[in-house]
Parts: C-alpha cells; sequence; structure tokens
C-alpha cells in the first residue's frame, strides 16, 4: 500500500461526518540536517507528525517517534484558509502549522495540492 493511502486510511477516524481528505503529508520535528552532528539527536529529539488537509480544517496530528504512518491524535487544529507552502530544498522548514515541521522533498507536491484547492 502506498504511503499516502496508508496516511489516508489511518487519518479516517479523526474526520467529521461528511468531511473529506484533500491532502496528507508526513513531517518531523527536528531537521534531518542534525545527523551530520549525531545520529542521537535526531533519535532522542524527533517525533513525527501527520498533517491531514480536509474540505474543513487542516489537522496537525501525532504520530510517534519511530513510524511515520500512524495517526494517534490531533494536536493542533487550523482553519482550513491558512497558506502552508510554498515548499523549496530536500527538507522545507515550515512554520505555519503552528510549530516548526520539517517536510521532506517527496511531500511538497502534497503541500501544493493543499494550498492550490480553494477552501469550502
Amino acid at each position: 500500500m502506498a504511503i499516502r493511502d496508508k496516511l489516508r486510511q489511518n487519518a479516517a477516524h479523526l474526520l467529521q461526518p461528511g468531511e473529506n481528505i484533500q491532502s496528507v503529508f508526513c513531517a518531523q520535528t527536528t531537521s534531518q540536517y542534525f545527523a551530520l552532528i549525531s545520529y542521537w539527536i535526531i533519535l532522542l529529539s524527533n517525533a513525527y507528525r501527520v498533517v491531514v488537509v480536509t474540505d474543513r480544517r487542516i489537522l496537525v496530528c501525532s504520530s510517534g517517534r519511530l513510524r511515520t504512518t500512524p495517526v494517534k491524535e490531533i494536536l493542533r487544529e487550523l482553519p482550513r484558509n491558512i497558506r502552508i507552502g510554498p515548499p523549496s530544498g530536500l527538507w522545507w522548514r515550515c512554520e505555519s502549522l503552528g510549530e516548526r515541521l520539517y517536510i521532506h522533498k517527496r511531500f511538497h507536491k502534497d503541500v501544493n495540492a493543499a494550498d492550490g484547492v480553494p477552501a469550502a
């Protein structure tokens, strides 16, 4: 199963009735460039997040420290009209979701899709 499909499936229990997922992507709280200093920094301080963009709201969800696909709980709920991007670079630093998150290039198209879809 593709990672985006798995994220959608795991986030389904957090949706309100009639709410549709428009975009979903992973992020993390610590820059991967700290691995150049010591990999222990990443292991001890990093936490993964799943950002679920629906037609009504943006959810920042906890995913744990070891895996990116579980969607455990909603940490933050934001209005749908917030612009997330534009992303750039290999690890883009996003500060518009209430905390500093690092989003890998493989999810940049999902960020752009979330920004390009008009809010309901």
